[in-house]
């Protein structure tokens, strides 16, 4: 239970600041929005404050910012045309529309900082070299930042211990690092590890002490500036597999256990929650806070792809606006909403039994 609510609370946040970054552009722009809705279904709860009315609805998944005209077209509201979403210039939606996405971005940066201010810091720079590694024999050097695998840049630590463990061969790679402000290429022969199950170069990274984490001898505590890049290149490495793992998932390249829905999110909400809680509250306060900064950057990204129903397809509407010089008719988006919308469902359902079926296997 006590996961379950972790995991309401979580994703809850998530919506939240989602809609929070349309609201606070819709408002500063002059749109009148009527209702701002933390939650769907029947209302439980509302207040109306100003011309807005904020409300908190019985399902707790998901919420709104309800904009006047935000579907139909800005003639309908005689007197009002000025204050409706649609009686905006396209610059002014696609800047609404794009607030949200970039909240949910906005809220990873936070979550990945305060997680790694409150434990630690790992950069993928040489500190130390195993005898006779590959890393070692390839002319590798401590104090070396490694940049990029087979082309592939290289962000933060976690990142590529993510792409040895993916290897599946004992094919040479060639890396890039940084050595004394310029950039030396080598190609390494890693060795499979049996005690780790991944293949190794054979160094040890830079562990940083987290700004607020308690003092660990023989470690250097992390600076803010340090913490903020280091928070910032997480976040964008997060964007990149999330963008990279859809693109597969809607080209039919990922396997079934690259996917999940509402099942699987909260099976892992309640996994990082169970496993932090056998330590401490702030331990599992610490895993939620990583899991709430991927589904954050998830969802960003999510909603930035361009199907109708989504910001994505919305703001492709007001591109193919501002390249026309005048909206498409609002029969056609309708329809286009409206199969973006059965598609959504469809998918939601598959990934939902897709859940279930992994559950009871």
């Amino acid at each position: 239970m006590s996961s379950l609510i972790a995991g309401l609370i979580l994703l809850d946040l998530l919506v939240f600041c989602h809609e929070l970054g349309h609201f606070l552009v819709a408002k500063k722009s002059g749109v009148l929005v009527e209702e701002f809705s933390l939650g769907m279904g029947p209302l439980l709860l509302h207040h109306q404050w100003g011309e807005t009315q904020y409300s908190i609805r019985a399902l707790p998944l998901g919420g709104y910012c309800k904009m006047l005209g935000e579907e139909e077209s800005e003639e309908v509201y005689a007197g009002e045309a000025s204050r409706t979403f649609m009686g905006k210039p396209w610059w002014v939606r696609f800047l609404i529309l794009f607030a949200g996405p970039l909240m949910n971005f906005v809220l990873a940066l936070v979550m990945l900082f305060g997680m790694s201010a409150a434990t630690y810091v790992v950069e993928p720079v040489v500190t130390e070299l195993t005898a006779n590694s590959p890393g070692e024999a390839a002319g590798l050097q401590v104090g070396d930042r490694i940049c990029s695998i087979n082309g592939k840049k290289i962000f933060i630590y976690d990142q590529m211990q993510v792409m040895m463990a993916t290897l599946e061969s004992d094919a040479p790679v060639t890396l890039e690092v940084e050595r004394d402000g310029e950039m030396v290429t080598m190609v390494v022969q890693p060795v499979y590890s049996e005690e780790n199950g991944k293949y190794l170069i054979g160094f040890s990274p830079l562990i940083l002490n987290g700004l607020f984490a308690e003092q660990v001898d023989g470690y250097e505590r992390a600076s803010v500036g340090e913490t903020i890049s280091y928070s910032f290149r997480s976040m964008i490495y997060d964007i990149m597999a999330t963008a990279e793992g859809l693109v597969r998932f809607f080209t039919f390249q990922a396997s079934r256990d690259e996917v999940g829905g509402p099942v699987a999110i909260f099976q892992i909400v309640g996994e990082g929650y169970d496993a932090g809680i056998q330590y401490s509250f702030g331990a599992a306060l610490v895993n939620l806070t990583y899991i709430g900064a991927v589904l954050s950057a998830n969802l960003g990204v999510l909603n930035l792809f361009p199907i109708p129903a989504l910001d994505g397809g919305q703001i492709v509407f007001v591109l193919i606006e501002a390249i026309r010089r005048k909206p498409l008719q609002e029969e056609t988006k309708g329809k286009l909403n409206f199969l973006g919308m059965v598609f959504l469902c469809t998918l939601m359902v598959m990934l939902f039994f897709g859940d279930i079926s992994r559950l009871i296997q």
